[in-house]
């Protein structure tokens, strides 16, 4: 008999994304399907419906050819949350990652829980969940029967025909003591919340259930199928790096930029930009942050662009303006500042003159933020001395990888196959041998490996203390 396959799914900004691949990482099937949402202001919902449907599309779309699935498990947004009633239907849009409509109550939460929090090495954010539920609370809308649910939960619940519990991952920014491995009881009700809202929370790679017969009836996968408990979409890609020995990080060049490494202690930012998820594997921390610049500003200011054609141009341009690529309002790590905005040249972030140089001030911007986060990574008491792997759509531009290895200065891994969706095939795989690490060893491959120019890198250096500069001068980070 031939070995299982291991299926994982990606709930992404733009897309839900489906891989089943051998016990050797080898990909047997992917599928996509695009995923849109509904963005005004500093609000941004999808309709958790669609994540469900397009799930099922994506999972039937993999031809699999009749071979048995060892287990599945499901990756999303990191503080996308919505409520359900008790049956799991949806009682309200999902509000992503990036929602910051809740952002007053940060305050209130990070004050009734700030011994935690402090414990926790984090402060409460503006798009983080529990912000959500405070604000949730003010409407009216938690009233008896309903529940808190994070992005994950609705695929899973659907997979195995009944509500499910969340994942500790995902439960870190609605407030869930991940030393304590609780929720934090005297918190919530400071904040006037019942835990009757909240689900149970379980460790990544536990098995929440097996796919009933109307999930397999929808998506080809077999009855019985073990459904596993995920992680957020960063602790995902971390996985598909292979990125689990201490010292070792990540980088995740996607719409935005996320960073996690592994820690032997839990490291503690006073700004609250750097919080740290429990490994699914051992006493070890999974530290890092998300920030709000990334490959999305290139997306936005260049939505038809060649670019291929901009990157080769842009390889030729030495007069790089100064840029901090933020095409939104607000940044959360590597600092916090609600009020950030993105310049260039001193001036707002917009595409004029030269697109090419514009182009190469973006992609040199998102490497300059990548190098402070390292920095703050380190003062916060993280081991920053292992090798570094690039992932997310961004590691698909290879000038860009070796810009952002010149800047760093330290050598890149540049995976096989860097997308969450197999960090989420190894964790289904490790959870089912009971050895992750192992698992990750023998579904994550290297395509190849960069080696910084030193020289380059001396070069470039000036730039980045200028870049360091602007963000003092505006008052949003503090050296």
């Amino acid at each position: 008999m031939s070995e299982p396959l291991w299926i994982g799914v990606d709930l992404g900004t733009q897309s839900v994304r489906a891989l089943a691949v051998d016990s050797a990482g080898e990909t047997v099937a992917s599928a996509r399907r695009p995923l849109g949402g509904t963005r005004s202001g500093n609000r941004h919902e999808q309709d958790p419906g669609a994540w469900w449907t397009l799930t099922a599309e994506a999972l039937a779309a993999l031809d699999l050819g009749g071979r048995e699935v060892g287990a599945v498990a499901v990756c999303a947004t990191s503080g996308t949350v919505l409520l359900t009633g008790t049956d799991g239907s949806p009682r309200t849009p999902g509000l992503m990652y990036d929602d910051t409509r809740a952002g007053a109550f940060a305050v209130v939460a990070q004050e009734a829980g700030e011994a935690l929090w402090s414990r926790l090495g984090y402060r409460m954010q503006p798009a983080w969940a529990l912000p959500k539920v405070l604000w949730w609370r003010q409407e009216g809308l938690l009233g008896p029967g309903v529940r808190l649910a994070h992005q994950p939960d609705v695929v899973a619940a659907a997979l195995v025909g009944h509500p499910v519990a969340s994942d500790a991952s995902h439960a870190l920014k609605t407030g869930y003591d991940l030393i304590g491995d609780r929720w934090p009881s005297d918190i919530l009700s400071a904040l006037d919340i019942s835990e009757d809202v909240l689900p149970e929370v379980v460790r990544p790679g536990t098995v929440l259930g097996e796919v009933c017969a109307a999930a397999a009836a929808s998506t080809g996968i077999p009855v019985g199928t073990p459904v596993v408990a995920g992680m957020t979409d960063g602790c995902a890609a971390q996985l598909a790096a292979g990125a689990l020995d201490v010292g070792e990080w990540n980088s995740v060049l996607g719409t935005t930029l996320a960073l996690k490494g592994v820690s032997t202690v839990l490291p503690h930012d006073p700004t609250g930009a750097v919080y740290s998820h429990r490994a699914p594997h051992g006493d070890l921390w999974l530290p890092g942050g998300a920030s709000s610049t990334g490959a999305g500003a290139v997306r936005a200011l260049f939505p038809s662009a060649d670019l291929a054609g901009l990157t080769a141009a842009a390889a030729g341009i030495d007069d790089v303006p100064l840029c901090y690529p933020l095409v939104g309002h607000g940044e959360r790590f590597p600092f916090v500042a609600p009020e950030a905005r993105g310049f260039l040249d001193g001036g707002p972030l917009v595409v004029s003159g030269d697109p090419a140089r514009v182009f190469a001030a973006v992609c040199t911007g998102v490497a300059h933020l990548e190098r402070l986060s390292f920095e703050l990574l380190a003062s916060a008491g993280a081991d920053v001395g292992g090798p570094v792997t690039f992932t997310g759509g961004g590691a698909g531009n290879e000038w860009w990888n070796q810009l952002r290895c010149d800047v760093l200065g330290v050598p890149v891994r540049l995976p096989v196959n860097p997308e969450p969706a197999l960090g989420m095939a190894v964790l289904a795989a490790g959870a089912l041998s009971g050895d992750i690490p192992a698992a990750a060893k023998r579904l994550v491959r290297v395509r190849r490996t960069l080696e910084p120019d030193v020289k380059r890198h001396d070069e470039l250096t000036p730039a980045y203390h200028a870049f360091v500069t602007a963000l003092v001068d505006r008052g949003w980070w503090k050296e």
